[in-house]
């Protein structure tokens, strides 16, 4: 396979005047640094590349205009996308609201939420071709008419299961949430106010919901479209499924990550030069994808070349921490991701302005961001994926996450479970003399080892899971890689079960203090369906009235939520 993918994108060097025996270097350079598991691009490349389907990207944001027409065209289009692997986004911000005016019929609209319902339909059926399941990130606008209902739908879990969501959260909310007061809802076909809701009814319902279900994450969208590198060109509304990656309507993304623990010595030494001219070879990876990629639709084609971002991001970075011998949850974690994030960034724009003297401009530089400086190849060049695929493929930690636990179950495909143990703990137990497959046994039924009286306390201190990491670090960390990305950042805010839905407030407020472009949090247990999972969940009763409004509530085993007013409760 990494034969097969190093060839195909070392083959458009061709196309900027290489010769064959420089082609052949590139294809060498990108398959060493695959075959070491320094450099992974996403699933659909390695998927795709050399192969007649030769489509590479990983996300897609699909616009979706306010007209049946137009709707279905969207589900069209991203049927054709995810049958070939690619993730799409939409935002639902521009449909008017439920019960609003048909003028060509004389009917009533019937809203977002469900139109939304044949994009998932759809999703199901198409299953990507039988290579990955459809992913699907919704995003809807805190000021659209029927917020309410977008944020409590996936409280009734059979719906919308093949969709992340996502509100769209303005500055302008955030200051109502802080001060104290309501806010205007506008419907979108007529730019009017239609009501108000009381700022801090709707985060708290928002905190509620996700709490009990995981969803909805939320968006900064003034934040994002402030960092826009092309605003000339429109306002980004929606993301990729995992938020990492804002995108123009129509724009794809091409994705790699570097293994940052690759880079550590035995010593704890990180190999900075090395790692340099990793980032180096992501870069022109990336940037040889876009120009091989067989795009799914030609307006696509047309932004993507025009704009050429480009995310390369990094993996890795808990069993570095680990391998450097530091804690993921110190000061000390902090300053070596922020000396990674530095890294990721400077060296990343440096080999884009190398390939724009050697291949151009990307087309639209004249009138981004960048204009001002040097040439850039990509007007973006940086992005923090979840790498869920990738870091199993390399086999080290996900993302910038910290050990979802030392060992754990993973749920995979169609429900088959794999027990997983994280190979430095064994070592270093090993060599401690304390490994015994009932210590085995009582780290995977914890999933930390913390508090575990078998193990000593300095290998305590070193192998955190994500819930002995306290919200406030997990925050602080996406911050530092955000003020070093481009585009986003995917991190989740793992909580433990007994976690409140004031904590989920508390990493919201932090998030957006902090200069993050959006947050997921998401409580163990309060999905029937989670991929990473140790220990069984409580279900809880609550009640199904609303006390305020006498409007229609939904409701789980854990929360209650009104459609009409915002009223919430969760026990």
């Amino acid at each position: 396979m990494l034969r097969r993918v190093a060839a195909a994108v070392a083959e458009a060097d061709r196309g900027h005047g290489a010769t064959d025996g420089e082609v052949a270097a590139t294809e060498q350079r990108f398959l060493a640094r695959m075959r070491a598991h320094e450099l992974l691009p996403n699933s659909p490349t390695l998927m795709n590349a050399g192969r007649d389907r030769g489509q590479l990207a990983a996300c897609f944001v699909v616009p979706v205009e306010d007209s049946t027409d137009a709707i279905f065209d969207a589900v069209k289009w991203a049927a054709l996308i995810q049958k070939t692997g690619g993730g799409t986004g939409f935002s639902f911000s521009r449909l008017r609201p439920e019960g609003d005016t048909v003028e060509t019929t004389g009917g009533s609209a019937s809203g977002p939420v469900s139109f939304m319902e044949a994009f998932d339909t759809a999703t199901n059926a198409i299953k990507q071709g039988g290579t990955r399941r459809g992913a699907n990130m919704g995003v809807l606008r805190v000021d659209h008419p029927d917020i309410l209902d977008f944020i409590t739908v996936k409280l009734d879990s059979a719906r919308m299961r093949n969709f992340n969501l996502s509100v769209a959260i303005t500055d302008a909310f955030m200051d109502a949430v802080a001060r104290g007061g309501d806010y205007d809802l506008v419907n979108p076909r007529t730019g009017e106010a239609v009501r108000s809701l009381d700022a801090r009814r709707v985060f708290k319902l928002i905190v509620d919901v996700a709490s009990e279900c995981g969803d909805p994450g939320l968006l900064f969208i003034d934040r994002i479209n402030a960092a826009n590198p092309t605003p000339t060109l429109g306002a980004i509304e929606a993301t990729n499924p995992c938020g990492e990656q804002p995108l123009l309507p129509f724009e794809s993304c091409v994705l790699a990550s570097v293994n940052l623990a690759a880079f550590v010595g035995g010593g704890g030494a990180v190999d900075e030069d090395e790692l340099r001219a990793a980032i180096r070879d992501g870069v022109h990876f990336l940037d040889n994808v876009i120009d091989a990629t067989h795009y799914p639709l030609p307006q696509i084609a047309a932004i993507t070349r025009a704009n050429r971002k480009i995310g390369l991001g990094v993996m890795g970075l808990a069993d570095a921490l680990i391998a450097m011998g530091i804690p993921y949850d110190s000061d000390s974690a902090v300053a070596a991701a922020q000396r990674f994030a530095a890294l990721l960034e400077s060296e990343s724009i440096a080999a884009s302005q190398a390939l724009a003297a050697a291949r151009g401009a990307f087309p639209n530089w004249a009138i981004s961001r960048w204009a001002d400086g040097p040439p850039m190849r990509n007007a973006t060049t940086t992005t923090i994926a979840p790498t869920g695929t990738i870091s199993i493929l390399a086999g080290c930690s996900s993302g910038i996450e910290p050990l979802y636990a030392v060992a754990f179950e993973r749920r995979v495909l169609d429900g088959d479970v794999l027990v997983e143990m994280h190979p430095m703990f064994r070592a270093m137990a090993e060599r401690a003399g304390i490994w015994s497959e009932s210590l085995a046994s009582a780290v995977a039924e914890r999933g930390s080892v913390r508090g575990l009286d078998a193990v000593p306390a300095d290998l305590q201190r070193l192998f955190p899971s994500a819930h002995d990491v306290s919200p406030e670090q997990h925050v602080r960390m996406q911050a530092i890689f955000q003020s070093a990305s481009h585009s986003g950042v995917s991190k989740t805010v793992n909580l433990p079960r007994t976690a409140t839905p004031d904590d989920v407030a508390a990493i919201y407020r932090l998030a957006f203090d902090l200069g993050c472009k959006g947050v997921t949090v998401y409580r163990d247990g309060s999905r029937d369906a989670q991929v990473l999972a140790f220990g069984a969940a409580d279900p809880v009763e609550t009640g199904d009235v609303c006390p305020e409004c006498s409007g229609t509530v939904r409701r789980t085993t854990g929360c209650a939520a009104c459609r009409d007013c915002g009223w919430s409760v969760c026990e």
